[in-house]
């Protein structure tokens, strides 16, 4: 039985199905019903079986068109934004028409975008296929392309009219895709949900071997707690920022990494390890407390070491993050393991020092 999430406020809230089976008729046609022209976005490393089930499911009285990205973060340029914004105006698209992203992530983010843009907005509908995207970048409105000066400082906050997630995507992903989202996954236990915190911890095994149940448990309470965040806070002017716990320190390690060898889950895994040493050293944490956190992610088949980093090497990154105001960093630490917040008052020694794991 699907499972339902409404995340926002009126009028742009929009509702989150989770299914633990495909994607029907039933569930693609009342999002779609209005609209005269699709065009569904994807990418090249998304299995081409599950853009022709999407197609299938739209009325033969809708014209449909695909547009397919090159794999991976580089397609997440003003090039491909522009590229896509010249087909919707060459196909003749008008504000009854959609945007269908169907793939990770970076699919997400930049059809997101490009539908804030054309004619000022048009509806777009997210089919998130990664973990990485069910459970982050497809809820809570934010779109974005990235820059050479740093990752996503181009966007806009734009909600989908509707998400639509099945666990089924999840079964073909890559071991390194699968456990790149777990890190987004134990970043909401770690910021504010103890009961998913308590899943994970009880039941590793079944996490790793994907099973339905745990899988549709964690997918829905990493949701829900987005949800509860940013439907408090949909432009991240509060307590939105908890949301970027570990993502300050992980994007500067996919910028010095130019975006290559290491995905974003992994790079915020490295992130939320960093942030943690640091509310350690600050007296916010004890060792007990940092040990779990850093069991918690090694039960999950995911790397610790960060020790190749340097805070000098990253320190360009870390300034020129979104999270820097007033000339002052801002990090999320943690004041309990399920208790996240935000401050710019933490002492750069002990920033430093953590870099010397």
């Amino acid at each position: 039985m699907a499972k339902l999430i409404s995340v926002g406020k009126s009028p742009t809230n929009y509702q989150v199905t989770i299914l633990d089976k495909a994607i029907s008729k039933k569930d693609l046609l009342p999002a779609i019903k209005t609209y005269q022209k699709i065009l569904i976005v994807s990418d090249q490393g998304i299995p081409k079986k599950y853009i022709k089930e999407i197609k299938t499911l739209i009325p033969k009285s809708k014209k449909v068109f695909l547009y397919i990205l090159p794999a991976g973060e580089k397609s997440k340029s003003l090039k491909s934004f522009n590229s896509i914004l010249e087909e919707l105006a060459n196909l003749k698209f008008d504000r009854t028409d959609c945007l269908i992203a169907l793939g990770g992530g970076m699919v997400g983010d930049i059809s997101g975008f490009v539908a804030s843009s054309y004619l000022r907005g048009i509806d777009f509908i997210q089919i998130p296929t990664s973990l990485l995207s069910q459970v982050d970048s497809s809820v809570g409105g934010k779109t974005a392309i990235n820059i050479s000066q740093g990752k996503n400082l181009v966007g806009a906050f734009y909600n989908p009219k509707k998400v639509l997630i099945s666990i089924n995507y999840l079964k073909s992903l890559t071991e390194k895709e699968y456990r790149s989202g777990l890190g987004e996954v134990i970043k909401y236990a770690f910021i504010l949900n103890r009961k998913l915190y308590k899943i994970l911890s009880s039941n590793p095994k079944l996490v790793l071997s994907r099973n339905t149940k745990i899988l549709e448990d964690i997918i829905y309470e990493s949701i829900k707690t987005k949800a509860n965040i940013v439907s408090k806070d949909e432009r991240e002017q509060g307590v939105r920022a908890l949301l970027n716990f570990g993502h300050t320190f992980g994007h500067a390690i996919e910028a010095k990494n130019n975006y290559k060898n290491i995905s974003h889950g992994e790079a915020v895994v490295l992130g939320m390890v960093i942030a943690s040493k640091v509310s350690y050293l600050e007296g916010l944490i004890n060792e007990k407390e940092y040990r779990e956190i850093k069991l918690l992610i090694t039960s999950m088949g995911l790397d610790i070491d960060y020790k190749k980093y340097k805070y000098e090497d990253l320190k360009p990154y870390l300034m020129n993050d979104k999270k820097v105001a007033l000339g002052k960093l801002n990090l999320i630490l943690l004041k309990k393991i399920g208790g996240a917040f935000k401050t710019n008052s933490f002492k750069v020694s002990n920033l430093k020092k953590a870099f010397n794991n």
